[in-house]
């Protein structure tokens, strides 16, 4: 039994086009071949993913799945066909007005993998995406900056100009599917189709494969790629960046770049999603009589009023000082921690001083004498 598509792709069925095209675009990154070498449950996953996807994304196939469910996919049981007889008119068709050849041809399409996108009916092998990897500081992630990003991958080749013929020329027409990238077989009332043997479902073939690229239409090369991280990025945040990809072959579009953002550690600041955490430390005099206070952060200070009596361990919030909210004009908040220093050592006068205060708060006699020795001695003793 198929697992059904909403769970496959973790989303429920209310979820909006953008959700299903995250939840796709994270789970095929994690479970990509390039990413899961040699393993195969990971290769199965990613087919059933983009099986999930290819339905969940097409408004169409979207709503015949929801109507009935992998029967209308699968093309039997339940009721998805049109009129009393499912033969009559037009051939072998869903209510939709698809035709049963092209829900085997797309069904042969994702568990290709899912990297053909198709023209008509004419295969072409996008080209892969690619992923890289940035560290940024805390200053770039909070202010946004410009990255090169230095990563192999196949550009069109030069030499043959991407047709992989020598001297430019061009491939010819494939003569097993006649162009068509498939071979198709009948069987009764159903006609399967299965990718040309030959041509590998290009549809075309190279008679005189270019000597540089060997026939690929693509060579690989270090490329550096600039990104712009924008303002108010997290730890883990993946940027993609269209068509910086692996060059396609047969003329396909190139594929995608994804960029994922690492945060390099900061000293004394916490991040918690757009907020920033920090902590400072006063004197039990500015603590007691209150004060302003240049609180230091990433990009400068900010002051920072303490009330009179504020006790340590307080935490004061300081609004939209923290990160830009990716994609918006406002900020997060600053949480200020307040510590009191307790002096370690003090001069003779210090201890006076304090001395006397001790006894204006009444927790001294009046008729108590400071000695340079330490009252508590005198005190207690």
């Amino acid at each position: 039994m198929k697992r059904d598509y909403y769970e496959v792709l973790g989303i429920t069925k209310s979820a909006a086009d953008s959700e299903i095209k995250s939840a796709y675009r994270k789970l095929a990154l994690k479970y990509h071949p390039d990413k899961n070498p040699g393993n195969k449950e990971a290769e199965e996953k990613f087919k059933e993913i983009n099986e999930a996807y290819d339905i969940l994304s097409d408004k169409q196939k979207k709503q015949q799945y929801d109507t009935f469910g992998h029967d209308a996919v699968n093309g039997a049981g339940g009721n998805p066909f049109s009129g009393g007889n499912p033969f009559g008119g037009g051939g072998f068709q869903y209510s939709g007005g698809v035709d049963i050849n092209d829900i085997f041809e797309n069904l042969g399409d994702m568990f290709s993998g899912g990297s053909r996108r198709r023209s008509g009916r004419q295969e072409t092998n996008r080209g892969a995406d690619l992923r890289a990897d940035v560290e940024v500081s805390y200053n770039d992630a909070m202010n946004g900056a410009e990255f090169t990003v230095e990563i192999p991958k196949k550009e069109t080749c030069g030499s043959c100009r991407g047709t992989g013929g020598k001297d430019g020329s061009k491939p010819k027409q494939c003569p097993q599917c006649h162009g068509s990238g498939q071979i198709r077989r009948s069987s009764g009332f159903f006609s399967f189709a299965q990718t040309c043997s030959r041509c590998g479902g290009s549809g075309q073939i190279i008679d005189n494969p270019c000597p540089q690229c060997r026939g690929a239409g693509a060579i690989k090369k270090r490329n550096s790629i600039k990104v712009r991280i924008p303002a108010g990025v997290n730890e883990g945040t993946t940027l993609r960046v269209s068509g910086s990809g692996d060059a396609g072959s047969n003329g396909a579009p190139a594929g995608d770049l994804f960029v994922v953002v690492h945060l390099k550690p900061m000293a004394n600041f916490q991040r918690e999603g757009d907020n920033l955490h920090t902590k400072i430390s006063i004197t039990f005099a500015q603590a007691s009589m209150g004060t302003e206070y240049d609180v230091p952060i990433i990009n400068g200070s900010v002051k920072v009023k303490i009330a009179a009596g504020t006790s340590a361990g307080t935490t004061l919030r300081v609004r939209e000082q923290g990160f830009p909210r990716l994609g918006r004009r406002d900020k997060g908040d600053l949480y200020v921690n307040i510590d009191v220093k307790i002096p370690k050592s003090m001069n003779d006068a210090q201890k006076k001083a304090l001395f006397e205060y001790a006894k204006t708060m009444g927790e001294i006699p009046k008729d108590a004498q400071y000695q340079s020795d330490g009252f508590f001695k005198k005190f207690f003793g």
